[in-house]
């Protein structure tokens, strides 16, 4: 950084703070741009709150901007701290993620005023990429053997394996009169086909690839506890979101009859749900949503807390996380000793044109680019082109045979 900009940056303040909403490839997008009193230097970051992004625009618009106008950019942990606890009360999606967008966007400046990539301030690289899992599935066993072997010639080595999507797709034929819509799915047929598909991938492609796969929470404890025995003759490198949040206490159940690793995390927004399943070393691999615990300030302590215990991480990473977001789990990714994996859903066009920079995957490994920060932009009139579909979403809406609503 050359003289002059280190003298600018003493007296450099936010100047404004604006929310971009984008859904290039259907996913509800939220972007959070800070600009500063120094003439093209900003930063962005993910707030994506899929389900909700209205709700985190106007979190940021009506309370966060006036907060943060004419503070100063530089101070990430000050900031982060105030505005977590100026609303009072905290650790709520909506706020978290509205935090979230500005403090990775304060990282990204940080980095642009450093010259440096963001992970040369998190500490330097611990591994020149990150290596990624994928989602196969399909509708039998077969379908998903493709699909895998498909990923294994692009030269993945972790992916994870559904048949039917979350929960299977076998046909409901037992609804009662007048059932309310809704994502119908079956827990026993669902739980029943798992075991059968492992059996199958295991004695057609070998146990000389990682294989994953994801219950999202959608059986009961006890059948969850049932299904990480089952699977544990197949040797999958983890079982992730076996439980909801709420029901944290059968984690120990599942460790005291199964050496099946397990990963848990996406829905978790309060440093006490993940707190003791990482004392008590009852998971595997810690893989939060970063921009729903409030963004890099909250994730990199996470990870060091996990460190100690063993945990590694596995940051969420679908389709509903921008592009933005899958750059700031990268700079954890490379910086962090206890990386485990990185979940990465690919970024199918028009994502790479919307947004400039975007992460790079090879032979089963993202790599970052060189440039200063977070290294990825957005194109504000490509996004444009991709506004946010109005409602609610679908899938959210699970229901068993009888039409009872439950966790998706």
């Amino acid at each position: 950084m050359s003289e002059p900009m280190v003298s600018e940056a003493k007296n450099l303040t936010i100047r404004e703070v604006r929310v971009i909403l984008t859904a290039p490839a259907r996913s509800r997008l939220i972007v959070v741009k800070v600009e500063t009193s120094e003439p093209g230097l900003y930063g962005l970051g993910c707030a994506t709150f899929t389900q909700r992004p209205l709700a985190v625009k106007a979190a940021v618009d009506d309370y966060l901007k006036p907060f943060l106008v004419g503070k100063d950019p530089q101070r990430i942990e000050d900031i982060w701290q105030t505005s977590w606890v100026n609303s009072y009360w905290r650790n709520g999606p909506v706020l978290n993620n509205a935090i979230s967008g500005v403090d990775m966007a304060l990282w990204d400046i940080k980095g642009k005023l450093a010259g440096m990539p963001l992970f040369q301030l998190l500490g330097g690289k611990c591994r020149e990429a990150a290596a990624v899992y994928r989602h196969a599935d399909g509708a039998d066993e077969h379908e998903v053997e493709d699909n895998v072997r498909r990923y294994m010639d692009e030269g993945l080595h972790h992916i994870r394996c559904q048949m039917g999507g979350y929960g299977g797709r076998n046909p409901i034929s037992r609804r009662p009169e007048g059932a309310l819509p809704g994502a119908y799915f079956d827990p026993v047929a669902y739980a029943q086909s798992v075991p059968r598909l492992f059996e199958h991938l295991r004695k057609r492609i070998g146990y000389g690839v990682e294989l994953l796969h994801d219950i999202h929470e959608r059986l009961q404890p006890i059948d969850a506890v049932r299904l990480a025995k089952d699977v544990e003759p197949y040797r999958l490198f983890f079982l992730e979101d076996p439980l909801p949040p709420e029901q944290p206490e059968w984690f120990r159940m599942i460790r005291q009859q199964s050496a099946t690793p397990i990963a848990m995390g996406e829905l978790f927004n309060h440093p006490l749900e993940w707190i003791p399943l990482v004392k008590e070393r009852l998971i595997d691999f810690i893989r939060v949503h970063i921009s729903q615990i409030g963004g890099i300030t909250p994730a990199k302590k996470m990870a060091a807390m996990c460190e100690l215990f063993g945990v590694r991480t596995a940051w969420h990473g679908p389709g509903d996380v921008s592009p933005v977001g899958h750059a700031a789990n990268l700079h954890l990714d490379l910086s962090s000793p206890n990386f485990g994996v990185q979940e990465w859903s690919g970024f199918p066009d028009p994502l790479p044109e919307v947004f400039p920079g975007c992460p790079e995957v090879r032979q089963g490994y993202m790599y970052p680019n060189d440039r200063p920060g977070l290294g990825i932009d957005i194109d504000e009139a490509q996004a444009a082109k991709y506004p946010c579909p109005p409602g609610p979403p679908d899938w959210t809406l699970t229901r068993t045979p009888d039409g009872t609503s439950v966790r998706p």
